[in-house]
């Protein structure tokens, strides 16, 4: 949002024309580029996170203008669900931009080199689950946090987790992630103190229902503190991740 006291400041300094301070009071904090697209270039300001871009289904003339209206305002921005086709046409476009093909994540950012902040642990039961995990460690990055993975600790060997607990009691949020009966998010928040992000996946037999019983199982849980994001949605885990984590960082 405009800082109207600063602005007013920077024009008696002379730091900035009179044309440039009408541009800034216009500003609508969103560009409108047609086909139905509006981009929120303000939703940093609002909520202390760049906006992400849900690719699929997206035609390709408008993602490519998407990725292209960042690039020029030098705004950093994700585009979740990106199939490699997608990225190729916004990398014909847009230099900047690089992809993760198991995340299916393009990634345009322009804040590199910030400091990352406190510490997320992300925990998954499989291998099979490491497509949502990447989703998820991705995008914590992208929004500043420190992240710590930790693969292939299900509660079908459990003392592989049992090794690695007392690390992952070091974080300030945990994402836990699996599918299958999806016991992993209660057994760890019967051991630990932190906030727990469970995110149920698709991974599993006939039964499993494309992840409907993992999902009812989290919701379930007779352990507190475990929070449940939608199946497989590994980014909706870590946006939630990062403003704990945010919070808890800087002491508020």
């Amino acid at each position: 949002m405009i800082d109207k006291k600063q602005l007013i400041d920077n024009i008696k300094k002379g730091k900035i024309s009179d044309e440039e301070a009408l541009e800034i009071l216009n500003d609508k904090g969103y560009e409108d580029i047609g086909d139905a697209v509006k981009i929120d270039f303000s939703r940093k300001s609002r909520r202390g996170f760049p906006e992400a871009i849900y690719c699929a289904s997206k035609d390709d003339e408008s993602l490519v203008r998407i990725f292209e209206a960042f690039a020029k305002k030098k705004e950093s921005v994700i585009g979740t669900r990106a199939s490699k086709d997608q990225f190729d046409l916004v990398k014909a476009k847009v230099d900047d931009v690089t992809y993760n093909e198991l995340a299916r994540i393009i990634s345009l950012d322009f804040s590199k080199e910030e400091e990352k902040i406190g510490e997320i642990a992300i925990v998954c039961a499989g291998t099979s689950d490491l497509p949502v995990l990447l989703e998820a460690e991705i995008t914590a990055k992208f929004l500043g946090a420190r992240v710590k993975t930790y693969t292939d600790v299900g509660v079908a060997g459990i003392h592989r987790l049992l090794d690695k607990i007392e690390d992952i009691k070091k974080a300030n949020v945990i994402i836990a992630i699996a599918g299958m009966e999806a016991a992993l998010a209660t057994v760890l928040a019967g051991l630990v103190d932190k906030p727990i992000i469970a995110v149920p996946t698709s991974v599993g037999y006939g039964a499993n229902l494309g992840g409907i019983t993992a999902l009812l199982s989290m919701i379930n849980s007779c352990a507190e503190g475990v929070s449940v994001v939608n199946i497989d949605n590994g980014y909706g885990a870590a946006y939630a991740a990062c403003q704990i984590n945010k919070l808890i960082a800087k002491g508020n």
